[in-house]
């Protein structure tokens, strides 16, 4: 519930935030069952998307358009898990995505995508200790 409650503050967080030049993007990176999903429902839910919202593991990425926001018209998650290449990524239109300051994305197993991450990327990552205790690390570069 606390990884929830995290994604759910960051998301309250970039409401407030101004204008951009292109799209917020942070990353999520840790190991299967470290809490990227539950961060992530968290986030959403503080974005006021409402629903389930899984990992898109299979579908590689999925696309949450947001009415009555300020500055922010699309959520965007992406996980590169089954991604053989960053070639697959620039198939699914990520360059565009990315440059579109109206756009938040989150991009689970980011090693794949590094190329095309933009430098100020809020990296956030996920450490297990135990069954129920984790460390979440954020890191930006801006």
């Amino acid at each position: 519930m606390e990884t929830k409650k995290l994604g759910f503050l960051l998301a309250k967080a970039v409401l407030e935030s101004g204008k951009r030049r292109r799209a917020l993007v942070f990353t999520l990176a840790g190991e299967l069952g470290a809490g990227k999903t539950n961060f992530i429902q968290g986030f959403a839910a503080g974005l006021g998307i409402e629903g389930t919202v899984n990992s898109p593991t299979f579908v590689i990425l999925k696309k949450y358009p947001l009415e009555n926001l300020k500055n922010i018209k699309t959520f965007y998650h992406i996980d590169c898990y089954r991604l053989g290449s960053e070639s697959d990524l620039a198939q699914l239109g990520v360059e565009k995505i990315l440059a579109d300051p109206a756009n938040v994305v989150a991009i689970e197993w980011p090693e794949i995508a590094k190329n095309v991450l933009p430098r100020d990327a809020l990296s956030i990552n996920f450490e297990v200790f135990g069954n129920d205790s984790r460390r979440i690390v954020f890191d930006s570069q801006s």
